[in-house]
């Protein structure tokens, strides 16, 4: 069985209809996961943020700014990208609470989790809302599983296209967090370069436009997966972006849905041999929808399969 944290609050941040990502995209996503194969997913409604656990990684002012800022009516742009609009704060708060939700199940009870849930988290900062994330939700269900669970050794394996910034920037002075990002590059938002390594924790791995899945596969197995094995993780967290397959219209390379399941098999099969089996899963960016469903879809499937 595998947890499935969601919620239709997460349906209400609408930035509008010419923006990318749109409430369309979750739905895409729970359509997918509508099907007889995946009839084992335990679905549970996600509950919101504490101010507890926002507060391990973002400042008051950022938590303020952001629950403040939901306007009224219409849309409220915080920068170029990234807006609110009536019900974005319970959705943020939604999709950063579902990942703490999900730690705490597998830690009670092993096994693995996927956070169906938007707005993605991995580009805020610790005070700063940007690249269409308000909290970084993966962050917060890493800073939760070493404040509540007293874990030691946290990996996140962060597959999105674009660069996990906030990720990095949140974690890269905490020895007890391994962060392994692979991105294209150049790309938003500009940083991740492989000689960005924080404390000795942080592996980034550039992909350049038109890479597929050789060299996706050949920088995983060869790079980056070594050096989460090598940490020995208690626990596996993945910021599962699917923006990088091919038909996604913001990057420029060229994976396909066999992919995320490729590279979720070996993430599985490393949680198996050094954390118990404990996984969670949160989804990030991915904006063609029927490249989004199918590689979500592949993504899950690999998750009840290990």
């Amino acid at each position: 069985m595998l947890r499935l944290y969601t919620h239709p609050a997460c349906l209400l941040h609408d930035p509008g209809p010419a923006h990318v990502e749109r409430p369309a995209r979750l739905t895409a996503v729970l359509k997918a996961l509508d099907r007889d194969r995946f009839a084992a997913l335990d679905y549970i409604e996600a509950p919101g943020a504490t101010p507890a656990q926002l507060g391990r990684v973002h400042t008051a002012a950022h938590i303020e700014r952001i629950l403040g800022a939901e306007p009224a009516e219409g849309i409220h742009w915080l920068d170029d990208d990234t807006a609110m609009s009536p019900g974005s704060a319970e959705a943020a708060l939604r999709a950063a609470g579902a990942v703490a939700a999900a730690v705490d199940a597998v830690m009670a009870g092993g096994g693995r989790a996927f956070c169906a849930v938007r707005p993605p988290g991995h580009h805020a900062t610790a005070n700063r809302a940007m690249g269409f994330c308000l909290f970084n939700n993966v962050a917060v269900g890493a800073a939760h599983a070493l404040a509540v669970h007293g874990l030691e050794r946290v990996a996140i394996a962060d597959f999105d296209v674009h660069y996990g910034n906030g990720t990095q920037a949140i974690f890269e002075r905490e020895p007890r967090v391994l962060f392994a990002s692979s991105h294209q590059s150049p790309l938003y938002p500009d940083t991740g370069g492989e000689d960005e390594h924080g404390i000795g924790n942080v592996f980034n791995g550039c992909l350049a436009p038109g890479d597929g899945s050789y060299a996706f596969r050949a920088l995983w197995d060869e790079v980056l997966l070594p050096r989460i094995e090598a940490f020995r993780p208690q626990l596996v967290l993945v910021s599962a972006g699917f923006d990088a397959h091919r038909d996604d219209p913001l990057a420029d390379l060229k994976l396909t849905a066999e992919d995320y399941a490729w590279i979720t098999a070996r993430l599985v099969g490393i949680a198996d041999r050094h954390a118990r089996g404990r996984l969670v899963s949160t989804l990030e960016g991915g904006y063609a929808l029927a490249a989004l469903a199918a590689s979500t879809a592949a993504h899950v499937e690999a998750l009840l399969a290990g």
